[in-house]
Formats: C-alpha cells, sequence, structure tokens
C-alpha cells in the first residue's frame, strides 16, 4: 500500500475524534469534576489512560508543549479527581457532542455503523502493533463503547494516537525536538504560528532562538516570516513519509478499496463537524503534532 493511503484515511475521519478537545460539551463535563481549567481539561483526559503518572511521561508522550505547563496543569486535575472518572466524563461528552453534531439520525445511521466497523478494523490491526507506542498503548487497554458513534470515536482516537506516537519517533529519528517540530508544522501554513506558540506556552525567546537554530540549518527562509527553504520542505516531508510509513499496518489491514470506502463514508460526518465550527479555537492536538 502506498503509505500517503495512510494518511488521507486518517486525516478524513479525524474530525470525528478531534472534536473532543475543542467541544463546549467536554468542558462541561471537566468542570462537573471541578477541573475549569481548560488546558488542565486537556492534559488530564488525553493522558488520563495512562493513570496518574509523573508529569514527565506525559512531556515525552506530547511532546511539544512547555514542561512548566504540563507539570501546572496535572498538578491541578488530579487535585480535583481522577483518571477514571476523567475518561468516563471524555466518553460522555463525546457522545453528547456528536449527537449535538451530526444529530441523533447521524450517529445511530447506517453509515455510522460501517465507519464503526471499519476504524474498529484498522483499530484492532494497529492493536498488534504496540511496542515503542505508549500513548497509543494506553489507550488500546481501555474498553471499547457499545453504540457505533463511540465505537468510531474510539477507533478514530486510537488511530490518532497510533499514528502520533509514530510521528514522534520519525522527529526523533531526525534530530528534531519539540519547539522545532512546532516551528516546522508552522512553515506549512496550516496552523498560525503564534497560536501554536503560546497554546502550548513556549516563552518568545524559546521560540525565536528555535527558529534561528532552523534557520541556521538552513530548513527556513530567512525574513520576518516563518517559510521553508526548499530543503526545509524536503525534511518536513521525509518527517510526513516516515509517519506515513509507521502507520500503514492499521491501514494495510483494510486495503486500499476499504479505505477508499471509509473515506468517501466519513467525510460527510466530518465535514458537518468542521463546517459547524466544531474545530475552532485553540489547535492544541492540532494533526501533525
Amino acid at each position: 500500500m502506498d503509505p500517503i493511503i495512510a494518511r488521507k484515511t486518517w486525516r478524513t475521519v479525524e474530525p470525528l475524534h478531534t472534536m473532543i478537545y475543542f467541544a463546549p460539551d467536554a468542558f462541561d463535563a471537566y468542570g462537573e469534576l471541578g477541573v475549569t481549567d481548560w488546558r488542565a481539561g486537556y492534559f488530564g483526559s488525553r493522558s488520563a489512560a495512562l493513570g496518574v503518572v509523573a508529569p514527565e511521561v506525559v512531556i515525552a508522550t506530547f511532546f511539544n508543549f512547555h514542561p512548566a505547563l504540563v507539570r501546572r496543569s496535572l498538578a491541578v486535575v488530579w487535585e480535583a479527581t481522577t483518571p477514571e472518572a476523567m475518561l468516563d466524563a471524555r466518553t460522555s461528552a463525546a457522545d453528547r457532542a456528536l449527537r449535538r453534531l451530526l444529530g441523533d439520525d447521524g450517529v445511530t445511521s447506517s453509515e455510522m455503523a460501517a465507519v464503526a466497523e471499519l476504524t474498529r478494523r484498522a483499530a484492532d490491526a494497529a492493536c498488534d502493533h504496540v511496542v515503542g507506542r505508549p500513548l497509543f498503548a494506553a489507550h488500546a487497554a481501555l474498553p471499547w463503547p457499545d453504540e457505533p458513534h463511540l465505537v468510531a470515536w474510539h477507533a478514530q482516537t486510537l488511530l490518532r494516537e497510533f499514528r502520533g506516537d509514530g510521528h514522534i519517533a520519525a522527529l526523533v529519528s531526525h534530530g528534531v525536538g519539540p519547539l522545532e517540530a512546532l516551528i516546522l508544522h508552522a512553515a506549512t501554513g496550516e496552523v498560525n504560528d503564534d497560536a501554536l506558540r503560546s497554546s502550548r506556552a513556549w516563552p518568545e525567546h524559546d521560540w525565536n532562538a528555535a527558529v534561528e537554530r532552523l534557520r541556521s540549518h538552513g530548513l527556513l527562509a530567512p525574513g520576518p516570516s516563518i517559510a521553508f527553504t526548499d530543503a526545509g520542505r524536503e525534511e518536513r516531508d521525509r518527517i510526513e513519509h516516515a509517519t506515513d510509513v509507521t502507520a500503514l499496518a492499521a491501514y494495510e489491514n483494510l486495503g486500499e478499496e476499504a479505505c477508499e470506502q471509509l473515506r468517501a463514508i466519513a467525510r460527510p460526518f466530518s465535514r458537518r463537524i468542521v463546517e459547524g465550527g466544531a474545530l475552532a479555537g485553540t489547535p492544541l492536538n492540532a494533526p501533525g503534532q
């Protein structure tokens, strides 16, 4: 299978998962547990599958956040509640958000059942490759929900963390650190650089120093904006290709025809989520890390 199919299939279905990082339903659910800071809610809900671990584990597995932000946020969340309560709140919020965004007719449709079946097949295949993927492995150990829209959401959560762990491996193998990864992402033009820096709490002087390092390595063009040189774009492409290769195990199990079918069936759901403004806000969990 061409590795780009792994990226295309993941990206098409991804809004079904990503909406949980933006949905007011999630913030309300965490707030009921006493977690009213949205950053704490993000770190607590996404890391809850790991249990209460040292902040360094989350710093390592989330990769691109300023360590002080992670430590501060986790201290807040685990003083207020437990991982089990956060996981339950997250799943309940996903249920409410998807019903609100897609309607009861959407979540109970035959198309959603098909998305659930195909994404679960891909996620089950990924579960045969947990070694070296700590955040994915933690989520893969969680029980599966029953309803099709939650099966699809959980499956895509697994596939997102499967790809994310592989992406971090690719970044590390290419000598790219957390700040450099963010800046290279900003250079694609997909996400505003100020939003990436501020949402991950990096001081401006650290960010600027990393920009200059990348410029000195010939990966960014000179000037006031963050833009690739040809060498920088090629390096980014190599990292994304390596990420696609590490994600193939999940999608090869489906095959090209089923991947195309999944994209076709899931695309209207993803479009409704995006066009409904459900992904507007701070891009904490932006694709590609």
